[in-house]
């Protein structure tokens, strides 16, 4: 029976995290063609890269919430790991569809924060949960980055 549940709770965490990135593809939907619109720094990634980087950071995310489950049953560490799913659900819509770069950037902050405060609480728990974060962490460290470029160049 305990084999059973872990797996089903692993099946909970893909499940949550698919739903955030299946909303925030829907909220991307047409967002191709005006991300090559927009004046881009540089250093920014080709449009290509982002499917395949947020389809293993999404993996990452869920096994990450799973582990420190296994470890350490559900907690409030999980409270923090929902509210930055949360913070990444709202990203993509404020960013792509409706265009607000300025306050995307705020809420870009805010979840970096998030998931700070997610890896600190999931490494009292699990070290591999919270290490299974860091590479997500990089990546929206760049992408903030990439998002206040964007916004000071638009």
């Amino acid at each position: 029976m305990v084999l059973r549940n872990r797996w089903s709770i692993l099946a909970l965490f893909v499940a949550a995290v698919t739903a955030v990135a299946v909303v925030g593809s829907l909220a991307a939907m047409d967002s191709g063609a005006e991300y090559l619109t927009l004046e881009r720094p540089a250093w920014a990634p080709p449009q290509w890269l982002f499917g395949p980087a947020w389809t293993l950071l999404y993996f990452l995310i869920a096994v990450s919430g799973w582990l420190a489950w296994q470890a350490g049953g559900w907690s409030s560490a999980h409270l923090v790991y929902a509210a930055q799913l949360a913070l990444n659900l709202a990203w993509t819509p404020l960013f792509f569809a409706a265009g607000q770069y300025g306050l995307a950037f705020a809420e870009i902050v805010l979840l970096w924060l998030a998931i700070v405060a997610n890896t600190v609480a999931f490494w009292r728990i699990s070290r591999a949960a919270a290490l299974l974060l860091v590479p997500y962490l990089l990546w929206v460290s760049y992408a903030a980055a990439l998002n206040f470029a964007i916004w000071q160049l638009n």
